[in-house]
């Protein structure tokens, strides 16, 4: 999207609150988001209810868009300085907004690109040990630090989640048979495996993090030009610290950057922000969204 129509959709919240319907109703017609029924009609306030199951709701309601109390001139301010890469520091300011309501906001956006992938199933049910949400992790979850593989195929990149396999495991591969292992930070990958081009997982303090420094360099990944981990890795240099547990965030936001990094992002966003969203992901302790209030 050019300057010149985000300068005019932002200009009053009813044009940057219709911009953002066209995505939540692309054929025009509501209908209910709790039911799913067809026929839904409009009251005084605007507010939409559902002659089935009698479901009084907003335009907005259960859907990504709706957490954080961000009015919809917010959001498309937010997306622009999203899609040119600033950290949630440099958005504060420049979107007159506390740095924990903006930082809240990107996560929010993050679980709605992962929430749109083909694997989001996997990665938001419990079994995977992610903690992807606002609250602790869930009982039982045991996946600390997950471990992810990167393969990419005539310039797309898949990441995918090895729920099987531990980081340390990869460390015992590294130390047992031979596996070279380079770090980034707390970031730790490896040089091809099976067929991947690389594994990959944030690890923290309760790791030995220090002992791959003295490991082999050189991965596999860090040779090949202009591809996925070479755009990857100049952008998480750019965070001050990725912990594991939003590590996994971070990875899918890469992959969708990378998979439409010839694209216009905020039309892309847009429809990822105004999806519902979906029911393996409203546990509290899974998402962020408020699934059942929309204020804007």
């Amino acid at each position: 999207m050019d300057l010149i129509r985000l300068e005019q959709l932002v200009r009053s919240e009813k044009a940057a609150k219709a911009f953002f319907k066209r995505f939540c109703w692309p054929d025009g017609r509501p209908v209910c988001v709790k039911c799913g029924h067809e026929k839904v009609y409009r009251l005084g306030d605007q507010r939409l209810r559902c002659p089935a199951c009698r479901y009084t709701f907003h335009d907005l309601s259960r859907r990504w868009i709706s957490s954080g109390g961000l009015s919809c001139r917010d959001w498309l301010r937010l997306l622009k300085l999203f899609e040119l890469g600033l950290t949630a520091n440099r958005m504060a300011p420049q979107l007159r907004l506390t740095y924990n309501t903006v930082y809240k906001a990107m996560t929010n956006l993050r679980l709605a690109i992962l929430a749109s992938g083909l694997d989001a199933n996997q990665l938001f049910s419990s079994c995977s040990g992610l903690d992807l949400g606002q609250g602790g992790p869930e009982p039982g979850a045991w996946n600390r630090y997950p471990v992810f593989g990167i393969i990419e195929k005539q310039g797309w990149v898949f990441i995918d989640l090895l729920p099987n396999m531990r980081a340390e495991t990869v460390l015992h591969f590294n130390l047992n048979f031979s596996l070279k292992l380079t770090r980034l930070g707390n970031i730790v990958y490896t040089d091809r495996y099976q067929r991947y081009d690389a594994l990959i997982f944030c690890g923290d303090d309760d790791l030995p993090l220090n002992y791959v420094n003295i490991r082999g360099k050189g991965a596999y990944v860090d040779s090949l030009k202009g591809s996925f981990w070479n755009y990857a890795r100049a952008r998480l240099k750019r965070y001050n610290g990725v912990s594991p547990r939003r590590f996994p965030l971070y990875l899918k936001e890469l992959e969708f950057r990378y998979n439409h990094r010839d694209q216009d992002l905020i039309p892309l966003l847009s429809e990822r922000l105004c999806a519902q969203v979906p029911e393996y992901a409203q546990s509290p302790s899974r998402c962020v969204a408020d699934a059942s209030v929309a204020n804007q």
